[in-house]
């Protein structure tokens, strides 16, 4: 007889659904295909679709977390399990209804990764600048391609719609 597992209402992410034992369909066949085709995506589901339970696996499969993989599909196809620069932006939470406020926003995001990557910017700098830095920076202390995700990017777009109308 199988333990009982509980459905994973309001878990979104992967490593919290693996790590407490929640029921998971198994969708990591899709990581390799998408993985190995070597080109951007964008995934436009309806709301409450999974993606970002999606793009939270797909955090844990770059950041190399073998162990959150096993019984899975991925653990049978998947043998290196490389750590890569995994760069998060998760627009879900904030206040986006002007542009110095979405700014903020970012720049606190670009501070967070710039710390772990030993960054300092002492001159004013534009996002875009200090994103592209931190990308070349990722890439030449790990000797690996920085892979990047975004969560909720329609978020500040409907704010500012929001403001026009």
């Amino acid at each position: 007889m199988t333990a009982k597992r509980n459905l994973p209402i309001g878990i979104q992410t992967f490593e919290e659904l693996r790590e407490k034992n929640y029921i998971y369909i198994d969708k990591t066949s899709f990581i390799d295909k998408l993985v190995n085709s070597g080109k951007p995506y964008f995934l436009s589901r309806p709301r409450r679709f999974g993606k970002s339970l999606f793009l939270s696996t797909l955090k844990s499969y770059f950041e190399g977390r073998k162990d959150l993989f096993e019984g899975l599909a991925i653990s049978k196809t998947e043998t290196e399990w490389k750590k890569y620069p995994v760069f998060y932006f998760d627009f879900n939470v904030g206040d986006f209804t002007t542009k110095e406020m979405f700014r903020a926003s970012l720049g606190l995001k670009l501070d967070v990764y710039e710390k772990i990557y030993g960054i300092r910017n002492e001159k004013a700098v534009s996002l875009a600048d200090r994103f592209s830095n931190l990308l070349q920076q990722a890439h030449e202390k790990t000797g690996l391609q920085a892979v990047v995700l975004v969560d909720e990017y329609d978020k500040p777009l409907l704010n500012a719609v929001e403001l026009i109308e």
